[in-house]
């Protein structure tokens, strides 16, 4: 995703959009609907108008800024306390993906990879091995949710996951998998009735 993608969950329209960004009923998915944005200046792009396409990324920068004034409106009426809607606020996947998109999000990146693995823990349970701040690779391990353990299920079940860091921790750049391979038998101990080589005769 370019960086004026990053420009989408804020600007995102909520009607005629098209199936797995925003319909009546659900609540609009960041990525998604930054995908769709970056589709739509990229056919004006491609029409040869640059005013047309200056204008429009032009007017989504305005809708930036504007959203992003309310939002950090709002946190500072919050306030920094634990009571009252803030916590709620936090816990939520659209929510917090605004606040990290205009860099008013509290938390720092590790407490909101947190928050993504809580967010999908009873259906696909996953632990952080290890993250670099620096590249923006997140190792998990995959923990035990109680599925068949077949391929399929482990796909879907990363996937959902990664899904959820993407929303929660956008600066997360990767995300690897540690195997999780069955833990070498010790070696047996080989148990004779013949007496040890060089032993004397009874």
């Amino acid at each position: 995703m370019t960086a004026r993608a990053t420009t989408a969950p804020a600007a995102a329209p909520q009607a005629g959009v098209p199936q797995g960004t925003a319909s009546h009923g659900s609540t609009p998915n960041a990525e998604a609907t930054g995908r769709r944005i970056e589709d739509v200046l990229d056919r004006l792009a491609q029409r040869g108008d640059r005013e047309v396409s200056a204008a429009a990324e032009e007017l989504v920068s305005v809708l930036m800024d504007f959203y992003g004034a309310g939002l950090a409106r709002i946190m500072h009426h919050v306030g920094t306390g634990d009571d009252g809607p803030r916590p709620a606020l936090l816990r939520d996947e659209l929510v917090t993906s605004l606040l990290v998109l205009h860099d008013l999000h509290p938390e720092d990146t590790a407490a909101r990879i947190g928050r993504a693995l809580d967010s999908v823990r009873r259906q696909h349970a996953a632990e952080v091995a290890e993250f670099d701040a620096d590249t923006g690779v997140l190792r998990l391990r995959a923990g035990d949710s109680g599925g068949c353990g077949c391929p399929s299920t482990a796909d879907q079940a990363h996937q959902a996951v990664e899904a959820a860091v993407a929303c929660y921790a956008p600066e997360v750049n990767s995300v690897q998998w540690e195997t999780t391979g069955a833990t070498p038998e010790p070696a047996l101990l080989q148990i004779s009735r013949r007496p040890p080589t060089g032993a004397g005769a009874p």
